[in-house]
């Protein structure tokens, strides 16, 4: 009996609100929202790490930052740490498409036989200057229908991701990626594959050919939209709200409330974007006769705050940038939604996607197989999760500005949602955070320094120290 395919989609800087089954019904997912119909819907999904390179490398490792030797951005994945290609048996043809950010993006590598690039202005700091000389099947592309390259990077004219988002749809990245995928799905084939494909969008820029396709004042924002952190925030959260709400320079003037709703609705036109390309893939699965028999995966390496707490991209602990959509959609356990509740990692996704497809499940792998909550015969509601920063590489720190910021950016910090629905956000140094996200789920509270609080602040600490041990993170935490 031929052994499952798996088909990974994965987004880049999605958060879970942008899709129908996490309670948006007004933006347009109708591939998204047709596969979340077929899947398990895990309520509350977090990633490792709230940063592009860390993100990735768990999803593709089942390590922790600190353990998989990806504990920040920009940082290339050891050739020692073994990713999911490498794991599996030789019977699967594993292939990879898009952005990669662990290393060289043009060079097949970590087990990956087939590789389509397009991201060519990340290899900075990965590639040597022999091989710069080579470039992206999707630069190729964009010559091929004529268009010309605008900037020059280390010596090579390319595509910056500002020209390429700009481009007519047929054009963009995320359609690229939907015909190469597609086109790869329908191959005859007589082995099972593994095809991860991860789009760019909706991260930055935030342009895209559907800029106007949602009006700015009809989308809907939350209590904590253009709401700067309070005085007991950490100096860092209330740093970047600052930094963001007097900026002009992002394609729209955050200095306003119309330009935070317009940055918005290039957002939303962006997870569009992706939906369409994301729907020629499933198409492909489909019509190839496959569908019934791939395991498909839907999530994203991070979330976005776009605007809450004042604050735009990443990198904070607040859930807007570490709570991420996840679908899980298993033929063999049906073709319905299943919501599951509790509290989910992606720590354990590799090795619950190895015991769905009847592969050993290595015994160094930091997370947890959840087959059993599949199967009914388990839940997650008493499951804490665990986040890292392991501070910043410097990259993004510069694009604010701030000597303060870079300063903050670089603390450590750990983080624990506990299943009771508490988060205590630790710091090497200075005040942490302390939400009850049951009654506070917008993080607009902090309860860090609150008498009646201090037994459970101790409590959740307790957890972190714990997991801390059981891992081998060595990040020194102030002793409470």
């Amino acid at each position: 009996m031929k052994k499952p395919n798996l088909l990974f989609i994965f987004t880049d800087q999605q958060r879970a609100d942008t899709m129908s089954c996490y309670g948006n019904d007004q933006i347009e997912t109708p591939a998204m929202n047709a596969l979340a119909d077929e899947s398990f819907v895990f309520e509350n999904a977090y990633v490792s790490q709230p940063v592009c390179s860390p993100s990735r490398a768990t999803l593709l490792t089942g390590l922790y930052p600190h353990s998989s030797g990806v504990p920040s951005c920009n940082v290339p994945l050891p050739a020692e740490t073994p990713t999911i290609a490498e794991l599996i048996s030789e019977d699967y043809r594993c292939a990879y498409m898009g952005k990669w950010h662990l290393g060289d993006e043009i060079f097949p590598q970590h087990g990956f036989g087939e590789w389509v690039g397009t991201e060519d202005t990340y290899r900075r700091g990965y590639s040597t200057e022999e091989n710069l000389s080579e470039l992206s099947p999707y630069h190729h592309h964009l010559l091929e229908n004529g268009f010309t390259p605008d900037v020059e990077i280390m010596g090579q004219r390319v595509f910056s991701r500002h020209a390429g988002a700009s481009l007519d749809e047929p054009f963009t990245k995320a359609a690229f990626l939907g015909d190469r995928a597609g086109a790869f799905i329908r191959e005859k084939r007589d082995e099972p594959f593994v095809l991860f494909v991860n789009y760019l969008e909706p991260h930055p820029p935030h342009t895209s050919p559907l800029n106007y396709l949602y009006d700015p004042w009809s989308l809907p924002t939350g209590p904590a939209f253009m709401q700067r952190p309070p005085a007991n925030a950490p100096l860092l959260n209330r740093l970047m709200a600052a930094f963001y709400m007097e900026s002009e320079d992002y394609g729209c003037d955050l200095r306003s409330e119309e330009g935070w709703r317009r940055l918005q609705a290039r957002y939303w036109g962006n997870v569009t974007l992706v939906d369409r390309s994301v729907d020629k893939i499933l198409r492909a699965l489909d019509e190839s006769g496959q569908a019934d028999e791939t395991i498909v995966v839907f999530t994203s390496d991070h979330g976005e705050q776009m605007g809450d707490h004042s604050i735009l991209g990443k990198t904070l602990m607040y859930e807007e940038s570490v709570k991420v959509p996840l679908l899980l959609r298993v033929p063999a356990f049906g073709r319905q939604m299943k919501k599951i509740e509790g509290n989910i990692s992606h720590i354990d996704l590799l090795p619950t996607l190895l015991e769905l497809m009847g592969e050993p499940v290595p015994g160094d792998l930091q997370g947890e197989s959840r087959l059993s909550v599949l199967e009914g015969n388990d839940t997650l509601v008493g499951n804490d999760v665990f986040i890292e920063w392991n501070g910043s590489d410097g990259h993004h720190p510069r694009s604010i500005g701030e000597a303060e910021v870079n300063r903050s950016m670089a603390q450590p910090l750990r983080t624990v949602v506990t299943a009771e629905r508490w988060k205590l956000n630790l710091y090497e140094s200075g005040p942490g955070e302390l939400y009850d996200l049951n009654i506070d789920p917008h993080e607009m509270e902090n309860l860090y320094d609150r008498a009646e609080h201090q037994a459970r602040v101790l409590d959740l600490a307790g957890r972190i120290a714990r997991w801390q041990k059981r891992t081998g993170d060595q990040v020194s935490l102030p002793s409470l």
